[in-house]
């Protein structure tokens, strides 16, 4: 009885083994379907197999769940079984480097697939997607950010701030080396989970010219963001909370102040965004962006002479950054508006006249103020039809009908 009991057992084990075979054979062929059968058949007595056949079966089922196209086009539900397949023969060898593939291809296929419903403006599905690959290795947390952006754009609020309360809870930055290489056949830059297994696949000659590149802190936009779906739930209190926790372990983080800011703007406290940004200039005094934000703020607040400072700073900082030049521009010519409503309201009195002509002039000086910014603007880009239409009526304002006709031509050409 025992012998026949060790001959039933060896004939288990025999017929297991060779359908964990079949299974490699039908994977080979891509025979997906034959594949999903012969490793169901060898899954009802798995615990009988040794470690190295246990692998073998765990990384078939893997590939079999997978199936075609590297998953391209197979369920989330077959995908999600696939990567568990995958980590179970990792634990068995965290070494084992079809382990290590296969997870990184069903990895790969979730996130393809979900690029490409974020695409089709399927946001939901694609945050499915990435919190999918995240939960397959949660070292992975820059799958739970994306996870968590796509479900703000489909307007899941309450989702999407769990997601981001987790990062924060993970200590989640965003900040990493992340590691690429070129695929030698393809021509396509990929990205690697690790340093090793990039290294390993230049070495192999399959990828070629090997990169590193650091990526910024996404702590400030996180915050950011948690904020604003406060504002957007109508919790204004527990918006600024957020920010204000953030800001505990590193309260001079210009992100995170920048994104304070944001919150205030967000809440039309243009008076304290002001203030919190004139605190981010003295950390950052050579970033010509920030003077600029602080330029559109003072011009929403109603005070234009200290915009139009703030727009020269920028200037100072970038000669040839357009938009503080259009923004003075634009400036200057809005102080044109209570000078012609005084001019319309004269009379045809000598002291009417006069006036008249003084306020004329006063108007001519602003025109004159603003070429030159106007002028630049062209010069940088010489295709921006509202700086040369404005550019245009100044001319003509200013009596240079030659100028105003040249650039009615190129005006011409550019919106025919």
């Amino acid at each position: 009885m025992f012998l026949l009991a060790v001959m039933f057992i060896s004939f288990g084990i025999f017929a297991q083994k060779k359908e964990v075979k079949n299974a490699e054979k039908a994977i080979e062929k891509e025979n997906f379907d034959e594949a999903k059968s012969e490793i169901q058949l060898a899954e009802q007595q798995l615990d009988e197999l040794n470690t190295r056949w246990k692998i073998r079966f765990y990384i078939a089922k893997g590939e079999a769940l997978r199936g075609k196209n590297d998953g391209l086009n197979t369920s989330l539900e077959d995908l999600i079984n696939s990567g568990k397949a995958f980590e179970s023969a990792k634990k068995l060898d965290k070494e084992d480097n079809d382990a290590i593939e296969g997870l990184q291809k069903t990895q790969g296929a979730m996130v393809e697939q979900a690029i490409q419903n974020q695409n089709e403006g399927k946001h939901m599905l694609a945050s499915e997607k990435m919190l999918a690959s995240y939960e397959l290795n949660k070292n992975d947390t820059l799958y739970l950010y994306y996870a968590a952006g796509n479900a703000v754009t489909a307007k899941e609020y309450d989702i999407s701030l769990d997601y981001y309360k987790e990062l924060q809870d993970l200590g989640f930055t965003g900040k990493a080396t992340t590691y690429f290489a070129v695929n030698k056949e393809t021509k396509e830059k990929q990205r690697f989970e690790t340093k090793t297994y990039r290294d390993l696949s230049v070495q192999s000659g399959d990828y070629i010219n090997p990169t590193d590149e650091e990526t910024q802190s996404k702590k400030g936009e996180i915050a950011k963001n948690i904020s604003l779906i406060y504002i957007q739930k109508g919790e204004k209190e527990k918006a600024i909370k957020a920010i204000e926790r953030a800001k505990e372990s590193n309260p001079d983080d210009v992100q995170l102040m920048q994104a304070e800011a944001d919150l205030y703007y967000q809440l039309d406290n243009l008076a304290k965004y002001q203030e919190i940004m004139k605190e981010i200039t003295k950390l950052r005094p050579e970033d010509p962006i920030l003077f600029l934000n602080l330029g559109i703020t003072a011009d929403q607040a109603g005070d234009v002479e200290g915009a139009i400072e703030y727009y020269k700073k920028a200037i100072e900082l970038d000669e040839d950054m357009i938009e503080p030049h259009l923004n003075i521009a634009a400036s200057i010519l809005k102080k044109e508006e209570p000078i012609v409503n005084q001019m319309n309201q004269l009379g045809m009195s000598a002291a009417d006249n006069k006036k008249y002509e003084e306020l004329k002039e006063k108007r001519k000086q602003y025109y004159i103020e603003a070429r030159p910014h106007l002028e630049k603007v062209i010069e940088i880009q010489p295709e921006n039809v509202d700086a040369i239409r404005t550019m245009m009526n100044i001319h003509y304002q200013l009596g240079n009908d030659s100028e105003a006709e040249k650039l009615r031509v190129q005006l011409k050409k550019l919106t025919e």
